[in-house]
């Protein structure tokens, strides 16, 4: 998904229709009665050939205590911050409202991107609300009818250019990832720069004091924190500089488990930090000490794992522990049993609250990002992999050993290794894990993902898998 969308607008004015025509059915309850839409709901749009996420909104109202309307408006504000795109809707055969006008101020405030739409535009009784809608402030007014599907050109048209300016963004702040490499690359990692700084992701579960680190990282109370669960919304990135060192933190909302995730802004927000592991170097996963290791902090670790990111847990609240020797030897001992595919992950201890710890958490950082990294050349590799065969010889399937003839690394960030052999598909899980665990700890890279290919010279053979045949000038002779 490239981008957000959010349709927004007073109730009635067809935001549900418009929902279900650009996901293409009827996820929405559509009614003419106002109000029918009381939830943010959540849809994967295909307009020609973008792909975004478009939010289907409560009608905004003209109410702001702790009434029903209320609080639908305030779901609906939140969801203005969160979109890349506002489509702000109005009924063009009622013409511009004393609402419309309220709601186009806040929107001009508060949505980067917004997009006049004037709906129900068939036929000549829209003429004069369309023309009233230029007087809202924003631009040209998008003729539409979402019932009948008049205008979705018109809406591509509008959107292309959010889509390719998002591309482009994100471009610029993805890190580089899956690097191929080469035997004559320096060895040295990349340096973080201003353009392109460290990017570390905050991860966890909530109320786990995710924003109060990065408060304390930044040394300053930037992000709303509280006792609450649940108070960050989506991710914010913050810059901040470790001696010299361009960093750039992600604090994300926290996530549940997904049959608890029933509010539709809290899945908006948990897909929103799943987004932050993509765009991160360093992902620290952040438990609780009263209650470490849970289901849903495990799925978190091994998401970053397959996302290849370089992991390193981090445990909270720790001036809160008296047996702390004793915790901390469980707490290792839980690491490398509930987390085999990370096994040697950098384990810190911190007190976001006091401070304590946090020059460890900064130095196994940085250390995942060096290992995350690294480079080894191939003649270390081949002579490394003769000790291992001779060690532990691969399997014999059917009486005929497999060969393992050289290695190579193929890739970095994360380290990615390539073993040409004679019978790749022959080669057990649990051989390539023996392989894995022995890179990790004979050349220092505990806790990083580590990628590792079988592979086989017949793969590269063009002639590979074509039947023999006797030449037409043979056969002739044969007769």
């Amino acid at each position: 998904m490239s981008f957000t969308l959010a349709i927004v607008g007073r109730p009635n004015v067809g935001k549900s229709t418009l929902f279900n025509r650009l996901v293409g059915r009827r996820l929405a309850l559509v009614d003419d009665r106002p109000g029918v839409t009381r939830d943010l709901r959540e849809g994967e749009a295909r307009l020609m050939d973008l792909r975004f996420t478009v939010i289907d909104t409560a009608g905004l109202e003209d109410a702001t205590d702790d009434s029903l309307e209320g609080r639908m408006r305030r779901l609906t504000e939140r969801a203005v911050d969160m979109a890349d795109v506002c489509l702000f809707v109005i009924d063009a055969r009622v013409g511009v409202t004393p609402v419309d006008e309220i709601f186009a101020e806040i929107l001009r405030k508060r949505s980067r991107h917004v997009i006049l739409a004037a709906n129900k535009c068939e036929g000549r009784a829209a003429d004069g609300g369309l023309i009233e809608a230029w007087g809202l402030g924003l631009g040209e007014p998008l003729r539409l009818s979402a019932e009948h599907g008049e205008g979705m050109s018109d809406l591509y048209t509008l959107l292309k250019p959010v889509a390719d300016e998002m591309a482009k963004s994100d471009a610029a702040h993805a890190p580089e990832t899956d690097v191929t490499v080469d035997e004559d690359d320096d060895d040295t990692p990349r340096v973080p720069t201003r353009e392109k700084p460290l990017q570390i992701a905050v991860v966890g579960r909530p109320n786990a004091g995710k924003s109060t680190l990065v408060n304390r990282l930044l040394g300053e109370d930037r992000l709303l924190t509280g006792p609450e669960a649940g108070i960050t919304r989506d991710a914010i990135s913050v810059r901040m500089d470790w001696d010299g060192i361009p960093v750039r933190v992600f604090d994300t909302a926290g996530m549940r488990k997904k049959a608890k995730v029933q509010e539709k802004l809290e899945k908006l927000s948990v897909s929103d930090g799943l987004r932050a592991v993509k765009f991160a170097e360093v992902v620290v996963v952040l438990l609780d000490a009263a209650i470490p290791f849970e289901q849903q902090d495990l799925r978190i670790a091994d998401l970053a794992e397959r996302e290849g990111r370089a992991v390193v847990i981090a445990v909270n609240k720790w001036d809160a522990e008296t047996a702390k020797s004793e915790k901390l030897r469980a707490l290792r001992e839980a690491c490398d049993r509930l987390l085999p595919q990370l096994r040697g992950v950098p384990l810190v201890t911190v007190s976001a609250l006091t401070g304590k710890g946090l020059d460890r958490l900064r130095d196994s950082i940085l250390q995942a990002h060096a290992v995350w990294n690294r480079r080894v050349t191939t003649a270390k590799l081949n002579s490394w992999l003769g000790a291992m065969v001779e060690a532990h010889p691969p399997p014999a399937p059917g009486g005929r050993r497999i060969k393992l003839r050289y290695m190579t690394q193929a890739k970095t960030r994360p380290p990615g290794f390539v073993v040409m052999c004679s019978n790749p598909r022959e080669i057990s899980e649990s051989y390539s894990r023996y392989l894995v665990n022995g890179l990790r700890q004979d050349f220092d890279m505990p806790g990083t993902p580590i990628r590792l290919w079988m592979r086989s010279q017949a793969d590269q053979n063009p002639y590979q898998g074509r039947t023999k045949s006797t030449p037409s000038r043979l056969r002739k002779h044969l007769k």
